[in-house]
């Protein structure tokens, strides 16, 4: 959740060692189990999880990650995730987004496209069914 790698050894009573996330509180949903910190695992029970994007890319009305992964997860298909003042920021924004979405929906085949709309460039998220 929060990006940061989760230490098995470390006591399950510290808030950084391990916990399992399932990444919905919904018994039925069929979505893999991961390793998280228990702090932040018991956190998002408190408040909605929200996936930051980092402050060095420049991007206009990011989407929420959480919810795009849970769209494409359950639908496939493709979402436009950004809009970004240049060709080299969307790039940036891609491949961050590529190697996010390997962490947090380990096993869904995401890419990452950049496409020119409006003066900007779009930054889209694709993904087949599982």
């Amino acid at each position: 959740m929060c990006d940061e790698p989760v230490d098995p050894g470390m006591s399950v009573n510290d808030p950084r060692g391990p916990s399992v996330d399932s990444r919905t509180a919904d018994r039925k949903a069929k979505i893999a189990e991961r390793l998280a910190h228990r702090g932040c695992n018991t956190r998002k029970g408190a408040v909605k999880v929200v996936i930051a994007w980092p402050d060095r890319l420049h991007v206009v009305e990011p989407a929420p990650l959480i919810t795009v992964a849970g769209r494409l997860e359950r639908k496939g298909g493709r979402e436009m995730v950004a809009r970004c003042p240049t060709e080299q920021d969307a790039k940036e924004a891609a491949d961050w987004l590529v190697d996010r979405f390997s962490r947090l929906v380990p096993g869904l085949p995401v890419t990452a496209a950049v496409e020119p709309g409006g003066g900007q460039f779009l930054v889209i998220l694709a993904a087949g069914r599982r």
